[in-house]
């Protein structure tokens, strides 16, 4: 079955970010659902938006939660954005052989700088940090 999700966009402005996503779910050519979630909270500061294939998608939300918990416990302190960029991009690399089919986008506000950060990445890992907006 090819359930897919289709778009998510992430901008960054002085001192704020935003994100958006679709929320559509569709086979081929059939809507499934209008109500599809694809942009998850990873921290009050940082959120994470998933387009791709449907059960990559939820896969991939579970395995970071369970990272950003894990790292919370033994760190004692909150992901940074960069920080959780490369995380994103080690987690991908990974599976690499036999890649999930999302490509993530994150938008977040680095608490100790204040600077925005938005960065997407393709499904080996490959990261990219533009400077003004993101599509994906």
């Amino acid at each position: 079955m090819e359930y897919n999700g289709g778009l998510v966009i992430a901008m960054k402005g002085k001192n704020c970010v935003a994100i958006a996503a679709d929320r559509c779910l569709s086979a081929q050519h059939h809507s499934i659902s209008f109500d599809y979630q694809k942009i998850f909270e990873v921290n009050p500061h940082i959120y994470v938006g998933l387009p791709g294939l449907a059960t990559d998608t939820k896969t991939v939300a579970q395995k970071i939660k369970f990272r950003v918990n894990l790292y919370e416990l033994r760190e004692n302190r909150r992901f940074r954005p960069k920080t959780f960029g490369s995380m994103i991009s080690n987690m991908l690399y990974e599976r690499r052989f036999g890649p999930y089919f999302v490509e993530p986008v994150i938008a977040g506000i680095d608490m100790k700088t204040g600077q925005p950060y938005i960065a997407n990445f393709d499904i080996l890992g490959c990261k990219e940090e533009p400077e003004d907006f993101v599509a994906s």
